[in-house]
């Protein structure tokens, strides 16, 4: 441990301590001499005015100065080298996982954990070309179409936009009070009340053309609602869940789907011959018919009968496809 994540230790641990901690538990803790530590306490006493006070008789021991150490804080950014790493990685993650909708804004933090790991590393470069990342089914997104949307979801004003469905290819003008900016299946999506239609709705952004802010209150619907309405059923169709479906994997399938997420309140049970069985909720059958079905011949829709018997309908007009003309 250098000394810069000694100091923070330090810090933390100093500030977390309701009596006083003993001398040999912050030398266990740093990791440092007697010598080192007692240089360390003075640092950060006289250099950088911590309220540090020194009690014990037969055995020294170190604390905050009650009523001063629950607002003192150390000046600056102070962040151990793994949690700059962690940064830098999740900043990598933003730029490679995009179209550069974020990264751009980034780069000026980029560039400062960039020289805070170069100063407490002795000059090292983390290898962060050895972080992989393959994005998959993402779309083309419009970078100012989105900086105007997510200022207008920041800023809670409402948006007019042109707006293509992808299912019917139809144009619409639409007229809305942005709620909140989703991310899901590498693509971004616009969660907000349609003053139109009077009801929420989820707006594809690389389906929005041309939108500006205007000057009328924006009308926030409550996190519950949105949950409620957005979030309760399977996939990014909004509704309520109007039933339940019961997937069976079978015991090859099962190793992978036992570890996955599919809803938020899903439910899975281990079958006695090794298969699993999923449940979800949902409220339109396409998204969850198209997951189910890249698992081919492991996975099997039980119920209910009409989710099913659909399943069987794409399955017949799939094998239709090979068959000979």
């Amino acid at each position: 441990m250098d000394r810069y994540e000694r100091i923070l230790s330090l810090h933390r641990l100093l500030k977390a301590a309701r009596y006083p901690v003993p001398l040999p538990q912050l030398l266990g803790e740093l990791g440092c001499s007697r010598a080192t530590l007692y240089r360390d306490v003075a640092f950060i006493r006289d250099a950088l005015g911590a309220p540090i006070e020194s009690a014990g008789t037969e055995q020294a021991a170190f604390r905050y100065a009650l009523g001063e150490g629950e607002r003192f804080e150390l000046p600056g950014l102070w962040l151990t080298s793994d949690e700059l790493a962690a940064l830098l990685a999740l900043n990598e993650l933003i730029s490679r996982s995009g179209p550069g909708v974020l990264a751009g804004a980034l780069a000026p933090f980029r560039s400062r954990i960039e020289n805070l790991l170069a100063d407490q590393g002795s000059g090292k470069a983390l290898p962060i070309e050895r972080i992989r990342v393959i994005p998959w089914g993402e779309r083309r997104l419009d970078q100012q179409v989105f900086r105007i949307v997510a200022g207008a979801v920041l800023e809670r004003r409402r948006l007019r936009f042109g707006y293509r469905a992808r299912t019917t290819n139809a144009d619409s003008q639409r007229q809305v009070s942005p709620q909140r900016l989703t991310h899901y299946r590498d693509n971004w999506y616009l969660d907000a009340w349609d003053h139109d239609r009077e009801a929420l709705r989820s707006f594809a952004v690389d389906r929005i053309v041309d939108p500006h802010t205007i000057e009328q209150a924006c009308r926030d619907v409550p996190e519950a609602d949105l949950d409620q309405l957005l979030a309760s059923a399977y996939g990014i169709f909004s509704g309520l869940p109007k039933a339940w479906a019961t997937i069976r994997f079978s015991a090859h399938a099962a190793r992978w789907v036992a570890d996955e997420r599919w809803h938020a309140q899903q439910k899975g049970t281990w079958l006695a011959d090794g298969r699993y069985e999923l449940q979800v909720p949902y409220a339109k059958s396409k998204e969850l018919l198209m997951d189910v079905l890249k698992y081919g011949a492991d996975a099997e829709v039980v119920a209910p009968l009409p989710l099913r018997e659909e399943m069987k309908i794409l399955l017949q007009l799939a094998l239709g496809s090979y068959q000979d003309s």
